[in-house]
């Protein structure tokens, strides 16, 4: 089969951007190339509300293979929620509550659906099958894996030698993500690096079950608002969910490092765009902050639309950078009363701790100026700005 120059340039940005390993590439090249449809996985566990752009990175990829043609395969761990995924985690992670892991899934289909066509997406949640194993199923599936393979692992290795405990449900884990793969029959799973050791095990258990194993592709971490990880428990996450001028300035508040990543995970600018962008920086030719607020304008396109991301821009630049207000500011009749009361009832925190906290952090402005008591009085006709990104008008 002849393919064309497009295609292939199609398929080498697949296999290439933002990703960190593929297992095994000329195999999944060839496979490609062949115009073969394959069945390719990405599983996500709900252990928060929210998908981030971290996870999002992965989602991107499998919408690559889904305009390319290929089925792509969406899985919701309702059933490996509960138990726990610690491969990115310094110590063990807790099970959760079936009703936590139920009320964090709610939407997950519907943040998937803000990049994939999920018309033409299977979507399964894992506890289909999962929860219908028995010991004997699962000791056959454990027999296929040695400890030391388990312990070995980067992060396990590290928690043994501080002393801290590795429970047998950590050991289990991977041999449920594992099984997803032989379920759904995948031909292709996508994960970040650091779940190797799971979609390894999916591969190992697919040639258990007869099946041909799947290949692997890997895709990079990217970092939170504070320079770490991103991830849910530390809360320095850009979520799907964010509104569009949270989201925008949660961007420009990267550092300026990240601006180069973040183009190539998180969007999909052209990669020559991208590297004529990194070209700029390194030279110091342009002001990072323009390159940042077309990452920002970018990142928000993809999520709301092109329309809500110039809006978003448009915001940021009069609030940020002119210093002016905000054409559309909430209005509330809550004049004369305390502003730890004003900030109660106008929902911009949910208790009157969270408020003393706030002004004590000196992040609440009447008129510009910070607020340093919580009985100062709102006067009618004043601005109250909580943070950089919230106004209300009292009246």
């Amino acid at each position: 089969m002849k393919v064309s120059t497009d295609k292939k340039k199609q398929i080498k940005e697949l296999l290439t951007r933002g990703v960190n390993e593929v297992i095994k590439y000329k195999h999944l090249e060839k496979k490609l190339l062949s115009g073969k449809k394959l069945r390719v996985k990405l599983g996500i566990d709900p252990t928060s509300p929210n998908i981030h752009l971290g996870r999002a990175v992965s989602l991107l990829k499998l919408r690559d293979f889904q305009q390319l043609g290929h089925q792509v395969v969406f899985i919701v761990g309702d059933f490996t929620g509960v138990i726990g995924d610690t491969s990115d985690k310094e110590k063990e992670r807790p099970m959760l509550s079936e009703e936590q892991v139920k009320k964090n899934m709610k939407d997950y289909v519907n943040q998937a659906a803000k990049i994939l066509d999920i018309k033409k997406t299977e979507v399964y949640y894992n506890s289909q099958w999962l929860s219908k194993l028995d010991y004997k199923e699962i000791t056959r599936q454990a027999n296929q894996f040695s400890l030391g393979e388990f312990i070995n692992r980067e992060n396990i290795k590290k928690r043994l030698l501080k002393g801290s405990p590795v429970s047998l449900r950590e050991v289990l884990y991977p041999l449920m993500q594992g099984y997803d793969s032989v379920f759904v029959r995948a031909d292709v799973e996508i994960g970040g690096t650091d779940q190797r050791f799971n979609l390894l095990a999916g591969r190992t258990l697919q040639t258990y079950y007869k099946q041909e194993p799947q290949d692997v592709l890997m895709t990079n971490l990217i970092f939170g608002t504070d320079g770490r990880k991103m991830s849910s428990s530390w809360g320095n996450t850009i979520n799907l969910t964010d509104c569009p001028n949270d989201m925008f300035g949660k961007v420009m508040s990267l550092a300026d490092n990240l601006i180069i990543d973040y183009f190539e995970h998180s969007t999909r600018l052209p990669m020559e765009k991208v590297l004529e962008y990194k070209e700029q920086l390194e030279d110091k030719k342009i002001n990072p902050r323009d390159i940042k607020i077309k990452l920002a304008y970018e990142i928000v396109k993809t999520y709301w639309g092109k329309e809500m991301a110039e809006k978003a821009q448009e915001f940021f630049v009069n609030i940020f950078q002119k210093k002016n207000l905000p054409q559309e500011i909430l209005e509330l009749r809550l004049a004369d009363k305390k502003i730890i009361d004003v900030l109660v009832e106008s929902n911009f925190v949910k208790s009157k701790s969270e408020a003393r906290r706030l002004i004590n952090q000196k992040g609440v402005e009447i008129n510009g100026k910070v607020v340093t008591s919580t009985e100062e009085i709102v006067k009618s006709g004043s601005i109250i700005q909580k943070g950089k990104r919230h106004f209300l008008r009292v009246i």
